[in-house]
């Protein structure tokens, strides 16, 4: 994408609050179109970088552009052109479905009939037509989510911020509110996805950056990261570090595989997951106490942010 502007552009982004440094030098670019993400934990920066890049908190240190013009706290103007979905369903429950769409329209200075037919219009979308006359508070969690969705669109963004957007949601709303913010970017609408799912940053992001402690680890698409940064297959045992034959990381790094513990268990990383299978009895392993599966951008996260302890 070099031959593209970035529709979003930060260097060397820093943020200190009090003693604590949340940002120490952030750097990306996003481009028109695509879903961009960013993973890692609570109190990675995350939250803050969003903040920024929507004009709910001051650049401090470095520079921040946004749509080609650098800001330091983004004004009304650029505003308008974005849309952001919050982490809480933060609709008004005394407004019914299509009144919480029209009423925010009107914020963005549209006229009430418009606001309403815009209203329509995305409640067709996020295939909410049937809901129009409902009160908020008789949908459920899903299809509460898919109206914030529709609300964050009402001015037509030309950027979407989705913080954690299926958060608590069954895994069929989960797959439906996929399928809609697929469309959005089929439209040529650019997304900014914060998500403590890996599976969501693995369907929906074309690049990510995995944040820890304020700072980037690693950026790439979610293939890229997994080729380059685990090996393909893992072993996943599933006994009690009790139970855990002595000596078996020293045999996994004999074989060129590498480990890492998590919680009460171990995964045993391998460029060639078969051989290696079928060496676990040899090694102690029970295999009905072990599952291989191919790499995924979950284990890219545990070992960038040694969250789950390398060995």
């Amino acid at each position: 994408m070099s031959d593209l502007t970035p529709i979003i552009r930060a260097e060397n982004l820093g943020k200190t609050y009090g003693d604590f440094q949340a940002l120490k030098g952030v750097s990306f670019a996003i481009y028109p179109g695509e879903c961009f993400g960013f993973i890692g934990h609570n109190g990675a920066g995350k939250t803050t970088t969003m903040r920024m890049i929507y004009g709910m908190s001051k650049v401090q240190e470095g520079s921040l552009e946004l749509f080609g013009e650098r800001i330091s706290l983004t004004p009304p103007a650029l505003k308008a052109r974005l849309g952001v979905v919050p982490q809480e369903d933060n609709l008004d429950p005394d407004l019914s479905v299509i009144e919480n769409l029209a009423i925010y329209g009107g914020i963005y200075g549209l006229k009430q009939s418009e606001a309403k037919a815009r209203g329509y219009e995305l409640l067709r979308f996020m295939g909410l037509e049937d809901k129009e006359n409902h009160n908020v508070e008789k949908l459920s969690g899903g299809l509460k989510r898919r109206l914030v969705i529709a609300r964050a669109l009402i001015n037509r963004p030309e950027v979407v911020i989705l913080d954690e957007p299926t958060t608590g949601l069954d895994p069929q709303a989960r797959h439906l509110v996929w399928q809609k913010l697929r469309g959005l970017k089929v439209e040529g609408v650019t997304l900014l996805l914060t998500t403590h799912y890996m599976e969501e940053a693995a369907q929906l992001c074309d690049r990510l950056v995995i944040m820890h402690k304020g700072i980037i680890l690693d950026e790439g698409s979610p293939q890229e990261l997994v080729s380059r940064c685990v090996l393909p297959f893992v072993i996943e045992v599933r006994l009690p570090m009790s139970r855990i034959p002595a000596g078996i990381n020293e045999k996994v790094r004999q074989a060129g595989g590498e480990v890492i513990q998590v919680a009460e268990g171990l995964f045993l990383y391998f460029r060639d997951g078969q051989t290696i299978w079928d060496q676990l009895a040899a090694w102690g392993l029970p295999p009905h106490s072990c599952f291989m599966r191919p790499a995924n951008l979950e284990d890219v996260f545990l070992k960038l942010t040694d969250r789950g302890g390398a060995m």
